[in-house]
């Protein structure tokens, strides 16, 4: 598909080479890649609606401003720019960082292309990479998922039966053996109960259906937003954005529910480990919805697509991931916690991929970010 979007660029970069035309320009809209004209002063002269959502900024907005506006001088892309303008070539850089106030943008994929007759023009494209290694590794979540499903339907078989013959045993033994021997047999039963709770925790990754109905987003993340505030984020700020013209989430409450109280959990958690951060009362998780356009995912073993308009933020100002787990952080039995047991997120994208939705996480010090892309309901479930 890049290569496809590629070719398309470069022959509306002909077209305007040759003149900046109204059809090529509405060429340039109908692309789902973010596409910016730029003018010699770096000015937007054009922005399509794919460039708009990347940068968070209407096209109003960007016709009083210049990308210095946007990003700090020292950023590549003005070195790439000026490359191509004083070359006359078109030049593609990898994994670039665009970050500032504004704009918090990694893992891009950047094309400068100049206009030979519009001297000082370059027509730049901005393309997030990183979503498209977050939908590979969302087939990896699946099956993980999938692998703990069997293990614990393996578990539920072969470990919980012994454990109930144990755990009775240690009781009948409890009420004839000496004080000093009793300790032992409560051990004994206090230890099948916790290796019993443990495979219990990994019964939820079976691979039962789920049921889904049109639900309110807004009313699942204020439910989360009490429960958070009375319990592990009562000595933190949570602070809602949302977008009340949102359409109805086609999804499960109770897991939806579960999986937002996890990553709000986390979120207060991480808070919690900076000591500094806590003494000085800053702690803050943002709970944000909003509605996007263009984002489709194939629904595994079907020619569908699944769009996947509704997104849910939950942020925080921790001390961020660290980059050993980080790209692992989904996986069963990874966690950073010293009493976790890293199931939490793997059960959190076990149930997004359940809904056919798609979670991504970006994380600094200071700035973690967690993003789940939900579908809404269509006219053929609501018939």
């Amino acid at each position: 598909m890049t290569g496809v979007l590629a070719r398309g660029r470069t022959a509306i970069v002909e077209r305007l080479r040759r003149r900046p035309a109204p059809d090529a320009m509405a060429m340039l809209g109908a692309l789902p890649v973010a596409t910016l004209l730029l003018d010699p002063e770096n000015g937007f002269r054009y922005a399509n609606q794919a460039a708009e959502e990347f940068l968070g900024v209407s096209v109003l907005q960007l016709e009083h401003i210049t990308l210095a506006a946007l990003l700090p001088p020292d950023n590549p892309l003005f070195s790439l720019i000026e490359q191509a303008r004083t070359h006359g070539t078109t030049l593609t850089d990898h994994d670039l960082t665009l970050e500032s106030p504004r704009l918090q943008k990694r893992g891009i994929t950047v094309q400068v292309a100049p206009l030979n007759e519009e001297p000082g023009h370059i027509l730049l494209t901005l393309q997030d990479a990183s979503t498209v290694r977050t939908f590979d590794r969302k087939l990896a979540f699946r099956g993980a998922a999938r692998s703990v499903s069997g293990m614990s339907a393996i578990l539920a078989h072969e470990v919980k039966n012994p454990l109930s013959g144990i755990r009775g045993a240690a009781q009948l033994l409890e009420a004839s053996v000496s004080d000093a021997d009793r300790e032992l047999t409560v051990l004994i039963r206090d230890e099948a109960d916790r290796i019993r709770a443990l495979v219990d925790r990994m019964e939820v990754f079976d691979e039962k259906p789920i049921e889904r109905r049109p639900v309110n987003i807004h009313r699942i993340m204020e439910h989360v937003r009490r429960l958070a505030q009375t319990g592990v984020a009562r000595n933190m700020r949570l602070t809602e954005n949302y977008d009340p013209s949102l359409p109805p989430a086609w999804a499960n409450r109770d897991q939806l529910v579960q999986v937002l109280l996890n990553l709000v959990k986390n979120a207060a958690e991480s808070i919690e480990s900076d000591v500094n951060l806590m003494h000085r009362g800053g702690g803050e998780i943002v709970l944000t919805t909003a509605y996007q356009h263009g984002l489709r995912l194939a629904v595994p073993g079907s020619a569908q697509r699944q769009h996947l308009p509704l997104v849910v933020t939950v942020r925080d100002n921790g001390p961020g991931i660290n980059d050993d787990i980080r790209q692992y952080l989904f996986d069963p039995f990874v966690t950073s916690k010293p009493t976790g047991s890293g199931l939490g997120l793997a059960l959190v994208a076990k149930i997004v991929g359940d809904h056919d939705g798609l979670i991504e996480v970006d994380s600094r010090p200071g700035r973690t970010e967690f993003r789940l892309c939900l579908p809404v309901m269509t006219e053929a479930e609501a018939s």
